[in-house]
């Protein structure tokens, strides 16, 4: 008999069934059927309360409501609690556009909290038997799963206030048919479970044959496998978070690290820094991210080049900037902005920064630092523009012949690339820029005249 397998089992997790308040997921398959009627049988006992749960995700018809209704007549015919309810999956991904197998879990898992809050239930038992875990460690190993995924599914996780257990992950499936057998159970057989199209399905009919043959208690070895790894990502990512506590700044949806500080952490350490920082910055984790987005995430970080951004699904930007890299969820746009400026004024850019323009009486003769500029208004014709940054802008710098592109002054300059794109420049009437505030001045720069205005950029 199972009994005293799973009893040891729940004993070595340190779970007891004593009292517990328990929904029971039902599809009516030999796996659930079995999970119904071991925990119905453990009620007197263990003082527990259970009811079970199924849901018709209406795929199949009138096929799938007989399964619904075989499912009630079971605890009716045992006095257990029974809740059901028919979702239209198929239409639910028209709507989402996801997967049949991501729809139908959405729409089941909706269902199992609201039964739970309804009957104020603590804990939801799933009926994976350890030859799931088998399929589900192989598949997730196969697509290139990394870190905690690569465990298959935990004997207990959490569910919202709720907690889902698995008490039959110790057991074969051979051994739950048998169990359905021994007790007259006639559960109903999903014929989906035989269709080649899902990649379960294959490794169970092609891989799980060949372990089996080789080993007939291979799935004990691979829930000890996904067990001892487990805890062995929990210790690891504790350490990570304790490391990258040391290099990393939060600010709201924004993250920043310390590139050097960060490679000095251990390879294991920083693969998990980086999975940590994308699993604080998405709420919910785009499906189509997966190991190459954090491989380019190491390509930017190891460059050589000082600068360089990626845009990743929903809406992440990540960024290098000379010794640091940023991880944005949702950066504003930057905003494009154009002044006029044809006498005193102060312009408050879209940055914070401030340009003040004051007039001067009569010729000036003193050097200035790059903070300010002066304009022979005459000369240099008016409105001057104050604008952001564009494609091939060049100048010509002061005690300098020819001319610059602004992009390669900047780089010299060490600005980080996200201030680029909101750096000031200073143009004549006819576009040719005349200052680059705080950093480089033009030739152009008046010494004396009739109309002098003194710009000075305030930095904040």
């Amino acid at each position: 008999m199972i009994d005293t397998k799973v009893n040891a089992f729940l004993e070595k997790h340190g779970f007891q069934l004593n009292n517990k308040s328990i929904a029971v997921g039902v599809s009516g398959g030999p796996d659930s059927l079995a999970l119904l009627h071991f925990l119905s049988g453990q009620r007197e006992s263990n003082s527990l309360k259970i009811v079970a749960v199924h849901v018709d995700h209406m795929f199949r018809g009138e096929e799938s409501y007989q399964d619904a209704l075989f499912v009630k007549d079971f605890c009716e015919k045992r006095g257990i609690p029974f809740e059901m309810k028919r979702i239209d999956v198929p239409s639910y991904m028209r709507e989402t556009g996801l997967s049949s197998q991501q729809a139908a879990r959405a729409c089941r898992y909706g269902f199992f909290e609201q039964v739970m809050e309804k009957h104020h239930l603590q804990y939801l038992a799933l009926g994976h038997h350890g030859d799931d875990q088998v399929e589900t460690v192989l598949m997730r190993l196969t697509r290139g799963s990394s870190g905690k995924a690569r465990a298959g599914m935990p004997f207990t996780r959490e569910f919202g206030p709720f907690t889902v257990f698995r008490p039959f992950l110790c057991l074969a499936k051979e051994e739950l048919e048998e169990y359905c057998s021994v007790n007259l159970l006639e559960p109903r057989i999903d014929p989906s479970n035989e269709k080649a199209y899902y990649s379960r399905n294959r490794f169970r009919k092609t891989v799980l044959p060949f372990l089996k043959e080789e080993n007939p208690a291979v799935h004990e070895h691979f829930q000890r496998f996904a067990e001892e790894l487990q805890l062995d990502e929990e210790y690891l990512i504790e350490l990570t978070s304790e490391e990258l506590n040391k290099v990393m700044m939060k600010e709201d949806k924004k993250i920043s690290i310390s590139i050097r500080s960060f490679q000095e952490m251990p390879m294991p350490l920083q693969r998990r820094g980086i999975k940590l920082i994308l699993n604080y910055l998405y709420n919910d984790r785009p499906a189509s991210l997966s190991a190459i987005h954090i491989e380019k995430i190491f390509s930017i970080i190891r460059n050589p080049h000082p600068s360089g951004n990626l845009d990743f699904p929903g809406g992440l930007r990540i960024i290098r900037s000379y010794g640091n890299c940023h991880f944005e969820l949702n950066p504003p746009e930057r905003q494009s902005y154009r002044f006029e400026l044809s006498g005193p004024d102060q312009l408050i850019l879209p940055n914070g920064d401030v340009i003040d323009a004051q007039l001067l009486n009569g010729a000036h003769g003193r050097e200035f630092s790059n903070e300010r500029f002066i304009v022979d208004l005459e000369q240099a014709g008016i409105p001057l523009i104050i604008r952001k940054r564009q494609n091939g802008d060049r100048m010509s710098l002061k005690g300098m012949k020819g001319s610059r592109k602004v992009k390669d002054i900047f780089i010299d300059m060490k600005i980080p690339l996200a201030q680029r794109d909101e750096w000031p420049i200073v143009t004549d009437s006819e576009g040719r820029i005349l200052w680059l505030p705080g950093l480089k001045k033009s030739n152009s720069e008046a010494t004396e005249g009739n109309r002098l205005l003194l710009l000075t950029y305030i930095k904040y």
